[in-house]
């Protein structure tokens, strides 16, 4: 499985993505919601691991961006964030995302969102 870690964060794409490499996956990683556009127009890639609260583009009109995109078509997006009050899952949700992974993150948690099965 191919996964983006898309996060303003480097600290927090270095959990993930050390847990992901170690299942087996190849990941890369985007700083920025643009730089997660630019990096999906040219590689393909299984799921996208996104956060919601970055400079520039958010999560949630990155999100909205895939999902307007033909070529993204199937694509798993999964929303990792902070922000766990009930009325903002809901609005996260609504944006198009396939899943939500609050941070802090486990590994149980992270590989059962991107459907790899119970560890």
């Amino acid at each position: 499985m191919h996964v983006l870690i898309v996060d303003d964060n480097p600290v927090n794409r270095l959990l993930p993505s050390a847990i992901l490499r170690k299942e087996g996956c190849t990941v890369a990683e985007a700083a920025s919601g643009e730089d997660a556009l630019t990096y999906l127009a040219k590689d393909k890639v299984d799921c996208v691991l996104l956060d919601i609260s970055m400079p520039g583009l958010s999560g949630e009109e990155v999100c909205e961006r895939i999902r307007k995109d033909p070529s993204l078509l199937g694509l798993r997006v999964i929303a990792y964030t902070a922000h766990a009050m009930p009325e903002e899952k809901q609005r996260i949700m609504s944006a198009g995302f396939d899943d939500l992974l609050i941070k802090p993150i486990s590994r149980a948690g992270l590989l059962a969102s991107l459907g790899l099965g119970q560890p």
